[in-house]
């Protein structure tokens, strides 16, 4: 057929083609085979170790289907060889009419044969060995006739199939010509000369010619299924399938050429059955077809129910495929032969033997592309691990195999291959929706590894820029219990930046047996994902919190992804609230099938600290930790009341709800005599941008950003104002700026102090320090109740109350240089902070924002 329509010339390309897309397939084979045990499953084994179980369970189950179809197509194929001879209706020349057809005549014999092949393999594969090895037996008898019939035969006319003429009546007996060798046939057949298929009517080109001479090298992966049952899979299947692919390759080279010097284009064209015609006892032709269609109906059988057992042993299906799973005493899978019999049967019973072909060879050409991917997947990785003993591949083979056997697809059947991508698509979202085991080891993840390290170090802190900085955030968690609304609303302040959680487990690893902190890592990476936040977890020991709080601060990150900001939560004397019990991701049980879920995380925690137990931070640690943040150049955000939060303001996806919130910013320091100058500082302009990073979020579209400005007794009005709205707009950042008087409270009166004093930093007396505190404190809860009249932040229709507060942040002054002032100096900031609901103390030593493009 190939050398009949295309020509020796082209029929050997066609055949270098495929052999070169196989052959790549094969090198990925033979490296994965020997980098490693491979257990039962062959390909599909190779691809989910590599590729996980949601590619590789998908494209497992297409090959399986297409063993399965392509039993099917081997014993369709031999039925219809054997009509054609014997057949009530054959219409060859040579026929002996004596078996009736029709549909269901068809069905019953492909039901007969299918029963042999299916019983052959239920019984184990020690028969099949042997029963392959009678096939392969009787196929190189009948070729060797073959090839020997060519020498010796004679020239002849061979009688071909009469076509009905234009009215129904046969025409004129036709032959072709079988002339020995000769130069005169080689060159008539050197040249291409597509006709019509006669067997088919349709008209024959490069494509659909290549894509049957296809069909007949896709049976590569025949011993890799068989990978469960040999001795060492490591040797024997590069082993054999090199052999066999080079054995095929020679036969088939040796067909082209003798075919082309012996016979007549017409006979190559009208007779595909030639080979009997010109046979020294033609039986043996018919013997070694029937064989080879009941050898390829065997290798597929028993292969697709090795990776039907190897998929039901995964659990990637479900109680589908739990039947499958079934062994005798010996190890032989029954069940899944049984299982794939029926299938087979089912198929069967469609019949439609050129359109099954297609999809078979196209589903079998992605799970080759799957094989060459996993290999090209572990060499890109560069694990150390990959080592195969077999070398005669690299990355290059690997992609041009990948990219070959997608051409190949879209060539054969354009429709075929994009309705098998769909369908891999909806089998491998189908599994990630189940999850899978996750103790196979990705290549994903070591590529994933591969190229983070790579972009680290490129990564170069030297080259970071003001208008690309990001808030990367250190929170330090006591116990996650307390900490789930602070966890969720740092996650929404990182802005796309790092963020690391961090605990300090306290002890001395010099007086314990093994470290504590180790275990502890399973628990907290369930409580990040279970909390759905974006978090890496960095867990340290220490002699205290606050020595460990200075190792998190220096060693957290990697490179050019460091923590620049530390978040705490508020030391005050709040009862500590059990977060697990009403949160809805915690109080509700885990799906135990869900790969890394923890039904039991709530015992992983020990419950909240009761109230007036001893503290693990004692206040003094507490400030001390915020003074050594601030020696390290790094920026520090208190949050009080985060728990008052709403849980829409703090969920993922929410776009906020229809009651209109403000987000209050005091950019300078209230604990400052007369609020002090009424303009903002580094620090001022840090809480600025947290703000309106905030502000991005979805769950935080719909509030109001409003900047507070505060006048002392000299200031003109609108002068700071004025400023702040000229650098608001630089900084394309859109918000309601007010000026408030400072009130009648504490300092007002006071003689102007140095320009940076602070009653913090200052030596005056507690008395005056916590009444400006109180003063600042009900200046504003003052401006959280009144909303802002006409303009942008006041009341909508239908909103009597007028819209409140949701989030305050505040200036947080420096620590005292003196540690023996830190008391005075918490007392101070949970005065200033006292009911103003959520808040956030920040202070930022680094400048953030930039008026370039």
């Amino acid at each position: 057929f190939v050398v009949g329509h295309a020509g020796l010339l082209q029929a050997l390309a066609m055949l270098l083609v495929a052999y070169f897309i196989l052959a790549l397939t094969v090198l990925s084979v033979c490296a994965i085979a020997t980098n490693g045990a491979v257990q039962g499953g062959g390909a599909y084994f190779m691809i989910s170790r590599t590729l996980g179980p949601e590619v590789g369970g998908s494209i497992g189950l297409m090959f399986y289907l297409a063993n399965v179809c392509g039993c099917a197509v081997s014993l369709l194929g031999l039925v219809e060889s054997v009509l054609d001879v014997f057949g009530a209706d054959a219409t060859g020349p040579s026929g002996l009419r004596v078996l009736p057809q029709g549909y269901g005549w068809n069905l019953l014999y492909g039901s007969l044969l299918l029963g042999l092949v299916g019983g052959v393999c239920t019984l184990g594969a020690g028969l099949y060995a042997r029963a392959s090895f009678l096939t392969f037996l009787l196929v190189s008898g009948s070729l060797a006739s073959v090839l020997i019939s060519f020498v010796a035969v004679g020239p002849r006319d061979i009688p071909l199939t009469p076509r009905p003429g234009p009215n129904g009546s046969s025409l004129l007996p036709r032959f072709g010509h079988f002339t020995g060798f000769n130069s005169s046939t080689l060159k008539d057949n050197l040249g291409a000369g597509y006709a019509e298929d006669y067997t088919t009517g349709a008209m024959m080109n490069f494509a659909s010619v290549f894509a049957v001479l296809f069909n007949g090298c896709t049976g590569i992966m025949a011993g890799a299924n068989m990978s469960g049952e040999l001795k060492d899979p490591s040797r024997a299947i590069p082993l054999g399938t090199i052999v066999a692919v080079a054995y095929t390759f020679f036969v088939y080279v040796l067909l082209f050429f003798l075919s082309s010097f012996t016979c007549d284009r017409t006979l190559l064209q009208e007779d595909y059955g030639f080979f009997r015609a010109v046979s020294l006892w033609p039986p043996l032709v018919l013997i070694g077809i029937y064989a080879t269609a009941l050898s390829a109906s065997m290798s597929s059988l028993i292969g697709a129910s090795r990776i039907l057992h190897a998929l039901a042993r995964d659990d990637l299906f479900g109680v589908i495929l739990a039947p499958a799973k079934v062994v005798s005493r010996g190890g032989n899978p029954w069940a899944a032969v049984l299982y794939s019999w029926g299938l087979v049967q089912l198929v069967l019973l469609a019949g439609k033997l050129n359109t099954l072909a297609a999809v078979v060879t196209v589903f079998y050409l992605v799970a080759y592309a799957a094989v060459d991917l996993s290999c090209l997947s572990l060499e890109w990785a560069s694990a150390p691990n990959f080592r195969p003993t077999f070398s005669l591949f690299s990355w290059h083979t690997c992609l041009l195999g990948v990219a070959s056997c997608l051409l190949m697809m879209f060539l054969i059947s354009p429709g075929a291959a994009g309705g098998s991508l769909l369908l891999m698509g909806l089998l491998a979202a189908l599994l990630t929706a189940r999850g899978g085991p996750s103790s196979w080891g990705y290549v994903s993840q070591a590529l994933l590894f591969h190229q983070v390290r790579k972009y680290l170090l490129r990564l170069d802190v030297r080259k970071d820029h003001v208008k690309f900085w990001r808030p990367q955030l250190l929170l330090l968690v006591g116990n996650p219990r307390g900490a789930l609304p602070l966890l969720r609303l740092a996650n929404q302040l990182k802005k796309g930046g790092l963020y690391v959680l961090g605990h300090v487990t306290l002890g001395d690893l010099d007086s314990l047996p093994s470290d504590p902190v180790q275990p502890q890592y399973g628990a907290w990476l369930s409580l990040v994902d279970r909390a759905q936040v974006k978090a890496f977890v960095d867990l340290t020991l220490s002699p205290s919190v606050r020595q460990g709080a200075q190792h998190l601060l220096r060693i957290s990150g990697l490179g050019g992804m460091k923590p620049n900001t530390l978040v705490l939560g508020f030391y005050d004397d709040a009862p500590p609230q059990d977060h697990f019990l009403t949160d809805p991701a915690f109080s509700e049980p885990a799906d135990s099938t869900r790969e890394g879920s923890s039904p039991a995380l709530s015992t992983l925690f020990p419950p909240p600290r009761a109230p007036g137990s001893p503290r693990a931070l004692s206040p003094q640690d507490y400030v001390a930790t915020v003074a050594d943040a601030l020696k390290m150049n790094k920026n520090v955000v208190l949050a009080r009341a985060s728990g008052a939060l709403p849980p829409e303001r703090l969920s993922r996806g929410s776009g906020g709800t229809s009651q209109l919130h403000h987000v209050d910013v005091w950019p300078l320091n209230l604990l400052r005599p007369r609020g002090g100058p009424g303009y903002v500082d580094v620090c001022g302009l840090f809480l600025l941008q947290m703000a309106t990073i905030l502000g991005m979020v979805p769950a935080w579209h719909s509030a109001r950003l409003r900047i507070f400005l505060c006048l002392g007794p000299r200031e003109a009005p609108g002068a700071a104002e004025g400023r702040l709205r000229a650098l608001l707009s630089q900084l394309r950042i859109r918000a309601e700026v007010q000026e408030v008087v400072w009130g009648e409270g504490a300092g007002a009166g006071e003689p102007e102090a140095e320009e940076e004093g602070d009653f913090v930093n200052s030596g005056r007396g507690d008395a005056e320090a916590e009444a400006l505190a109180r003063s600042a404190n009900a200046l504003v809860r003052a401006q959280q109740g009144r909303g802002t009249g006409g303009g942008p932040g006041g009341p909508e229709d239908g909103d009597t109350e007028g819209p409140t507060t949701a989030l305050t942040f505040l200036y947080l002054p420096r620590p005292p240089a003196d540690p023996a002032r830190y008391p005075r100096y918490l007392a101070l900031l949970e005065t200033l902070t006292r009911d103003l609901g959520p808040t956030l103390l920040v202070h930022g030593v680094t400048p953030v924002t930039c008026t370039d493009l």
